[in-house]
This record gives structure tokens, C-alpha cells and sequence, in this order.
């Protein structure tokens, strides 16, 4: 089986933060991401139409727990992975709510990969020093600390019930902006991102 993680010391921040960008929400309205800024985040590219959409329901698990000690999820629906997220954005608004009463908050459709994509996945994956590489599928996730740098990368077989994603959330949960622990488990690019 490929190497689903590697450890790595992280680098003093680059300037780079995911919280100095704006991005669109799924019902149209400019937002900028500094609304999230010293909290934990987990950037997930989504489908409606995936093998792996059940995650969602995970996924909103997961936002319920952690919500309140400062974490958020950030969804960004994407049908750059066998069309599977066909739909307008008010078509995925209310499937995710309708099927998964999914709360956290949705951003517009757009590209994650390729030439086109939108600017948040410019920064996940090409200006994150260790953690380049565009998604290889749908429901990969980068965990992005209260800095908004990006801490660890996890394939879409990684699950949001899985102990090795919560054991780094309540990691960064628990370190203060501007610090960061000694190592942290960080999914290599590519290796295992698309379904086999």
C-alpha cells in the first residue's frame, strides 16, 4: 500500500494565509475567509455525486464537535472529478441540506485542479510548502491552522471519523496561533488521493 502520511517539521509561515483570500459562498455573497481567521480549518473539495459523498454526514459530525472549541469546515464543491457535482449551487445547497443537514458553510462551484482553479486551491496547493500538488480526487482535505497555513493534507479515504484527522485537530485546537507543534502528520501529494 502507498504511504498514506509523512511527518515533517513545519517551516516559519511564508506570508501566504488562507485567511487573507475571499472566496464566494454557495449562495453568491463575497466572503472574506479573514472571518476565520484563529480558527482551525479543514478545506474540503466536495461532490454531490461521489462514492465518497457520504462523508458529508461525517463530515458535519465532525463540525458539530469541534465547533465550539474554534473549528470550521469549509466546503468547496468541485466538478472536476467525473462530473460528479453536476448541479447548479442551489441544487448542492440543498441536497447537502436536505440529505445531510450540513451547516458549515459551502462555497461556489468552481474548479479545484488544473489551469482554472479557484484562488483558495492556488494557496493549498501550490504556495503550501510540502503539500503542493492538486487534489487527485474528490474529498481531499488540508487542515489549516489558526494561522491559516496548511498543517496536514488527507487523502479521500480518510474518513472524518478517522482518529488520525482528529488527533491533529485537537492538536492545532490546542496550540496558539503564531506556534506550532514539533512535527505533524501530513499526507504526501498524489500518492493516494485518487480511488484505486
Amino acid at each position: 500500500m502507498a504511504l498514506l502520511f509523512k511527518t515533517t517539521a513545519l517551516a516559519e509561515p511564508t506570508g501566504d494565509s488562507l485567511y487573507a483570500l475571499t472566496a464566494r459562498t454557495i449562495t453568491g455573497e463575497e466572503q472574506p475567509l479573514s472571518a476565520y481567521a484563529g480558527q482551525v480549518a479543514l478545506v474540503v473539495n466536495t461532490a454531490s455525486k461521489c462514492g465518497f459523498t457520504s462523508q458529508y454526514e461525517g463530515l458535519e459530525k465532525l463540525y458539530d464537535q469541534y465547533r465550539e472549541r474554534g473549528f470550521v469546515i469549509l466546503g468547496f464543491p468541485s466538478n472536476d472529478f467525473g462530473s460528479q457535482e453536476p448541479g447548479s449551487n442551489d441544487d448542492i445547497q440543498r441536497f447537502c441540506k436536505l440529505n445531510y443537514g450540513v451547516s458549515f458553510p459551502l462555497f461556489e462551484k468552481n474548479p479545484v485542479s488544473g489551469p482554472a482553479k479557484q484562488e483558495v486551491y492556488k494557496l493549498l496547493t501550490e504556495r503550501a510548502p510540502g503539500f503542493e500538488g492538486d487534489p487527485g480526487w474528490n474529498f481531499v482535505k488540508f487542515l489549516v491552522n489558526k494561522d491559516g497555513k496548511v498543517v496536514a493534507r488527507f487523502a479521500s479515504v480518510v474518513t472524518p471519523t478517522s482518529k488520525k484527522l482528529q488527533k491533529e485537530i485537537e492538536k492545532w485546537l490546542t496550540t496558539p496561533a503564531q506556534q506550532s507543534p514539533s512535527e505533524s502528520a501530513a499526507k504526501k501529494p498524489d500518492e493516494v488521493d485518487s480511488p484505486k
